[in-house]
């Protein structure tokens, strides 16, 4: 349904990721707002790894109402608020995803709306039309 793109002709990626992803024409997007490492009883764990476990359990709930999963996202973007929260993300989002991987970004940014959120994560799905 898709597929990842990655020339040799550029510096391959840092981590597992796909630099592009072509997605078929005539497929059924879903674009995921960013979800925050909030538990539905408004519990917020204060690590990372924990935060970002339940932004993707998120992702995946949203994901789940339109009939797809994890193995259907194309594209995450990633927020966290310092590089310590780098590697945390990284270790959750790697254990998620297998090849084909989605296009990925991850940015360091200031902050969120709330000071306890240290990761926040969006994503686009695409399955066959």
């Amino acid at each position: 349904m898709h597929k990842p793109l990655s020339p040799t002709s550029i510096h391959p990626p840092f981590a597992p990721y796909s630099p592009g992803v072509e997605v078929a024409s005539r497929s059924r997007f879903v674009f995921v707002s960013g979800q925050l490492g909030i538990a539905k009883d408004g519990t917020i764990p204060p690590d990372c790894a924990a935060q970002a476990e339940l932004a993707f359990g998120n992702i995946l709930a949203i994901l789940g109402e339109a009939g797809m999963g994890l193995k259907d996202i194309v594209r995450i973007n990633a927020y966290v608020t310092g590089r310590e929260h780098l590697q945390p993300y990284m270790q959750v989002r790697n254990k998620l995803f297998r090849e084909p991987f989605p296009a990925s970004t991850l940015m360091i940014v200031a902050g969120f709306a709330r000071p306890e959120f240290v990761v926040e994560i969006e994503a686009i799905a695409a399955t066959p039309g």
